[in-house]
């Protein structure tokens, strides 16, 4: 399989250009669009966040726009200080800081504190679990709705109140937990979203029964099934 990795970093022009990054979008986006309609190549996209000048809106405008674009896998980076760099020109202006032990990664700027960028960490982590693990595609589709990065905000911070970690959560907990931030935090009707999470976890392979399917949804899935291929005997 042939890999491709986009390092997009970023939609927006000004932040482009602050950084001198040089960045056709228009053609960027033509050129992912046809790779993904017209190829098989596996689309690696980076994204960074704390770029100088970025903020949380903008941020999610590029999120969103990467979405649109259908990318198989989708790195959400945070910004990190490598010795010589030219972006270290914009430390004072932009009140870059980083943490001094390696990755060194952004801590906070002016635009984006500590806190947003502690939730932009757990949303990064959370959307290689649920996003570029390729284990929910049913269950991703309604996460996401019409307002993708927001609607993953929401469902990463809910998830991390639940859970208290982003480390060390099993799948068939993370299933589990899926299910209670889909209800209970973006409010989705609960037989809608058990039948989407049964139809990811059958695909998975992993084993035993997930709290909230009891025995409805799982039947009901069964029955719809036997029904289709009952009304396709009936057409041939």
């Amino acid at each position: 399989m042939l890999q491709f990795e986009v390092g997009v970093q970023s939609f927006d022009p000004d932040i482009q250009k602050r950084i001198s990054r040089k960045q056709d979008n228009l053609k960027t986006k033509a050129n992912l669009r046809w790779l993904r309609q017209n190829t098989h190549t596996h689309i690696h996209a980076d994204l960074l966040a704390g770029l100088p000048g970025d903020t949380l809106a903008g941020f999610g405008a590029s999120f969103d726009q990467l979405i649109a674009l259908n990318p198989q896998e989708i790195q959400v980076g945070i910004l990190k200080r490598l010795r010589g760099a030219p972006i270290n020109r914009h430390s004072e202006n932009y009140r870059m800081r980083y943490d001094p032990n390696p990755p060194y990664a952004l801590l906070s700027n002016r635009d984006l504190n500590f806190a947003i960028l502690q939730r932009l960490q757990r949303f990064a982590r959370f959307w290689d679990l649920i996003g570029n693990s390729g284990r929910f595609p049913a269950a991703l589709t309604l996460i996401l709705g019409d307002q993708p990065f927001a609607r993953f905000l929401q469902f990463s911070d809910a998830l991390y109140e639940i859970s208290d970690s982003t480390w060390q959560i099993g799948l068939k907990r993370l299933f589990e937990l899926t299910y209670r931030v889909m209800i209970e935090s973006l409010e989705l009707l609960p037989a809608r979203v058990a039948e989407l999470l049964y139809q990811d976890y059958s695909r998975s392979g992993e084993k035993g029964r997930l709290e909230f399917m009891h025995a409805g949804p799982e039947i009901q899935l069964k029955q719809s099934v036997a029904n289709k291929r009952q009304r396709q005997r009936l057409i041939e």
